[in-house]
């Protein structure tokens, strides 16, 4: 019997229509098994603050999956745990700014450490997982 490929986890991603990056980390989400729409936008705040998605841990991009928000250059590996597990009372995922070595952001393996934030409806975050992989030159 054949093995059927998994169904892509289906999303759509906000962004500007300059921003590389945020291209990077759509591509770094459908090689991981989402298929994301993305959305081209001039102004992402009002997206943002319909998000529950607080200036502090605010970043280049905000994704709704499956209800979720996902903001920034969170890890796919780290989406799929939260997915699997809904965490009640958490609203979704966030990665404050653009960190070095995040996905989207890979350049001559240069790292900065960074945590994944869970927030909730208030903007309550807790660290989620922390990636802090050694600088490489």
């Amino acid at each position: 019997m054949p093995v059927m490929a998994e169904e892509a986890i289906q999303g759509e991603n906000y962004q500007t229509p300059t921003c590389g990056c945020c291209k990077a980390w759509v591509k770094h989400m459908n090689e991981n098994g989402f298929a994301l729409k993305m959305n081209f936008e001039n102004n992402l705040h009002p997206i943002k603050q319909d998000s529950g998605i607080r200036p502090e841990y605010a970043s280049c991009h905000t994704a709704i999956i499956q209800g979720y928000t996902f903001e920034g250059h969170v890890p796919a590996e780290e989406v799929k745990r939260f997915l699997a597990e809904k965490p009640a009372h958490l609203k979704g995922l966030a990665v404050a700014g653009m960190p070095m070595g995040s996905p989207g952001m890979e350049y001559n393996n240069q790292t900065t450490p960074y945590d994944v934030l869970a927030f909730d409806e208030n903007g309550k975050t807790v660290v989620w997982s922390s990636h802090h992989q050694p600088q490489t030159n």
